[in-house]
């Protein structure tokens, strides 16, 4: 399964395939024909709760990870879009984009990493 990363304020291109922002909130100075996004889905970024906590402390990057994989179980419209992913990702090329500075520890690379190794079912 192939999926990409890449930041929101990275230029998009042909080889990204379907552009899937996976934040809850929309990128700070950029409109949406700026962004070239396909599909917003809000509902598999981490909780309100959760991102204020997290608030990319790196020395909470663990327990970030657990809590954010509690919630794409937990949440019934989190599994709904982990579904839709993966379905979009086997029919082609996907990215799934993002708008933290870290390009390391973010939801998408949590995201991307739950999506490949199965770590969350579709039921």
């Amino acid at each position: 399964m192939g999926i990409h990363l890449k930041r929101v304020y990275e230029a998009p291109a042909e080889e990204d395939g379907q552009r899937i922002l996976v934040d809850r909130l929309w990128p700070r100075g950029l409109t949406k024909e700026t962004a070239r996004i396909d599909v917003w889905m809000k509902d598999v970024a981490p909780s309100h709760e959760l991102r204020k906590w997290f608030h990319h402390d790196s020395s909470r990057w663990e327990a970030f990870v657990e809590r954010y994989c509690v919630e794409l179980v937990d949440r019934p419209e989190a599994a709904a879009c982990i579904k839709t992913l993966r379905e979009a990702a086997a029919a082609g090329a996907l990215t799934l984009v993002f708008s933290a500075k870290d390009v390391d520890r973010n939801n998408a690379t949590v995201l991307r990493d739950v999506l490949q190794q199965n770590r969350v079912t579709d039921d």
